[in-house]
């Protein structure tokens, strides 16, 4: 063998070249041949930590196949120079910049035209891929005739274009099914889902899946077999036939409008219309998905969405700098809070003891935990670890052994003021104390510590294993250094940080508890709950008010609001109180504002959105005009922040960017006058907010 396999860290390159553009040199590529004529071509974007498709990168892929096809080697191997992954996608800016779907489309067909002279060359063309192959990435291994990968948990393969409002661009529609047939390619790009090494290999998306060490030599294996590229089986290829595609085309967009709106979310609609249309033909669905998602490309939808994908790069790069990194995480509290806090620290790979009262009351959190790891993990082995690193404590033998505390207690001031005393003398200096209160500002407990500035609050949201948004609050007495390290343990465990200055309801219960109100008083008033879920939902809410105040518990619902009433003139409805008074708290209970039979709440199917005046206005607006105090008053950085705190915390209308941006696009002159008009009609809740007067300067 020509060279020595020396994994991803230290891959030598600087041998090989017998190419014809041996003297080339690039900034992104390093290309050379071995000892049997196979080119190597290893990736490694120039002043980036992860490899993306930027022009620069496809330019010099470009001149890279021309050399191969008028010098064409035994085969070709794609790779990553980069320890982290393959290719994360395109470059995101990219699509900013694009200003109509005519410049959109002549970016794409240059695309095309580079993957289908890949997808064409005369030798063994092969992706060997290490981490996460997304997006542009996984299209440009699909253009290769096989595909390796490393089996590890961090390999992660798939097509999210979806969650950017379009669909895959580069030849991916067309490629996918081809590879693996409509029935299981379709599916995997209308939701975005990204695949293990295991399952892509199970469907037939990768070829092999080996340990690192075997990865040059599975490579190697395949181009000299030189066998023919994958084909799906005939029952699969049946999919495709002229007479079944309409049928099953008619079946999935049946079934996509039960879960997205078509004027909300256009991009999955689109690509079952190319197949059912084009699938016929590869060029027709090449040439179709070119047109059509350069049309994607600048609609409202994809570029909010792409504006929240770069929020959620910020949250992730916030604090990057930090030298913290937990080990060790205590969880105090086993109710289903504090017991899915301390689960999805375990499955990030961290030691967790998780403290209560008795063993009895920390059981229930042991099995809920062994659910998720299962769920998420597959392989027995992987979840015997995970339960193996969350260690049932009540004894509370953990806190001195931990990096991080979190208190997920009952929200009660008095209990949370004695358990800190208690802590702070048994905690080891560096240890972050954090409490996941939702409502009870810092300094109410802060204040009776010897070192007030040591406590934050980590506030995650229910359920924690699906909400990304975690707020890290602080007080003026907090230490900005503790800040920063609470921030940099959320990033740990994949979890987006919000700092939120320390105020009753912090931002997100802020915000939405007024929209929840708003609802309660609108079912007060006679509207059907149904209805008023209906019109959240045609809105864009993931959720109706009305049953997530049922899924939140209407004694937090009301507990929640009493906190902040007095600070902040809220009015809470008779009616919300008299239910908890019943014990009627919600779906825990079987009863709320819906009844509920095995979880699901009994709704009127038959129910429709009649012409009620001001129903969708009560409720968005009562969202918009406390953002807007919000920041009027610093509890958040900057309205960019706020989105992501409402998208990511509570599923705000993803496709509208969040609320600000929804607002600014509305224009804060019509949000204002819509204000004015609610104040005449529904009273002084409805004011407009000083602050909408400073948004625009």
């Amino acid at each position: 063998m020509y060279r020595r396999w020396a994994g991803w860290r230290n891959v030598d390159r600087e041998g090989l070249g017998t190419m014809a553009e041996k003297q080339k040199i690039y900034l992104n590529w390093k290309p050379g041949t071995d000892e049997e004529g196979i080119l190597w071509c290893y990736l490694d974007v120039a002043d980036k930590s992860t490899n993306v498709l930027s022009s620069t990168v496809l330019e010099e892929l470009e001149q890279i196949i021309s050399a191969v096809e008028s010098d064409l080697p035994k085969g070709v191997v794609i790779a990553s120079a980069k320890e982290n992954g393959f290719i994360a996608g395109a470059n995101i800016d990219e699509f900013i910049t694009t200003k109509d779907s005519d410049e959109a489309l002549a970016y794409i067909t240059r695309i095309h035209d580079l993957f289908n002279r890949i997808d064409s060359l005369g030798c063994a063309t092969l992706s060997l891929i290490n981490g996460f192959c997304l997006g542009g990435g996984l299209e440009l291994a699909l253009a290769c005739r096989y595909r390796v990968a490393l089996d590890d948990p961090k390999t992660r393969i798939g097509l999210p274009e979806v969650m950017l409002g379009i669909h895959p661009g580069f030849g991916g529609t067309m490629r996918l099914i081809r590879l693996i047939g409509a029935v299981q390619a379709i599916p995997l790009m209308l939701t975005g889902r990204t695949l293990d090494a295991r399952k892509a290999k199970k469907l037939g998306v990768i070829d092999k899946i080996v340990p690192e060490r075997q990865m040059q030599r599975a490579a190697l294996n395949l181009i000299r077999k030189n066998a023919p590229r994958r084909t799906p089986s005939t029952l699969q290829r049946l999919a495709n036939h002229d007479l079944v595609r309409p049928l099953l085309a008619k079946y999935m967009r049946s079934e996509l409008r039960k879960k997205a709106n078509i004027h909300h979310y256009p991009a999955p609609f689109a690509i079952i219309d190319l197949w059912e249309q084009k699938g016929g033909s590869e060029k027709g669905m090449l040439k179709a998905e070119a047109e059509s998602v350069a049309k994607l490309f600048i609609t409202e939808t994809s570029r909010s969405l792409v504006r929240l994908f770069k929020l959620q790069d910020r949250l992730k790069s916030k604090n990057s700098d930090v030298d913290f990194k937990a080990k060790h995480i205590h969880v105090i509290g086993a109710g289903v809070m504090g017991g899915d806090i301390a689960a999805w620290c375990a499955l990030q790979g961290l030691t967790v003891t998780l403290q209560d009262r008795e063993p009895k009351f920390i059981a229930p959190a042991m099995k809920r935990a062994h659910k998720l790891f299962k769920r998420k993990l597959k392989q027995t082995r992987l979840v015997t670890a995970a339960m193996d690193r969350l260690i049932p404590d009540h004894k509370a033998l953990g806190v001195e052994k931990a990096d991080v505390i979190i208190e997920a207690i009952v929200e009660n001031a008095e209990a949370k003021i004695g358990l800190f005393k208690e802590l702070e003398s048994r905690a080891k200096e560096g240890a972050i104390l954090a409490t996941n209160t939702s409502s009870i500002p810092l300094n109410e407990i802060s204040q009776h510590l010897k070192n007030a500035e040591r406590l934050t609050g980590i506030h995650f949201f229910n359920p924690v294993a699906k909400m990304q948004l975690v707020e890290v609050i602080h007080s003026a007495q907090t230490g900005e250094h503790w800040v920063d390290k609470a921030s940099a343990f959320c990033q740990q465990i994949s979890r987006l940080p919000v700092p939120v200055v320390s105020s009753p309801g912090f931002l997100v219960n802020r915000i939405l508890t007024p929209y929840l109100l708003e609802a309660v008083a609108l079912w007060e008033e006679g509207v059907p709950a149904e209805q008023i879920d209906k019109v959240a939902k045609k809105f864009g809410m993931p959720m109706g008010p009305v049953e997530l105040a049922d899924t939140v518990g209407l004694d937090i619902c009301l507990s929640v609001s009493q906190n902040m009433a007095a600070t902040l003139n809220i009015t809470i409805p008779e009616k919300l109180h008299q239910l908890v008074d019943a014990g009627h708290l919600g779906k825990k209970s079987g009863r709320g504002f819906y009844q509920y039979e095995k979880g699901k709440a009994k709704k009127d199917k038959n129910m429709t959105i009649s012409s009620l005046p001001d129903i969708e206005d009560r409720m968005v607006m009562r969202i918009l005009n406390e953002c807007v105090a919000c920041l009027d008053e610093g509890i958040v950085e900057d309205k960019d922040l706020l989105d992501a705190g409402m998208v990511f915390g509570t599923g705000f209308a993803p496709f509208r960017g969040g609320p600000m941006n929804y607002a600014l696009n509305k224009g804060t002159g019509d949000v204002v006058q819509t204000l004015n008009d609610l104040e005449s009609k529904y009273g002084e809740r409805f004011c407009a907010h000083k602050g909408w007067q400073q948004l625009d300067s």
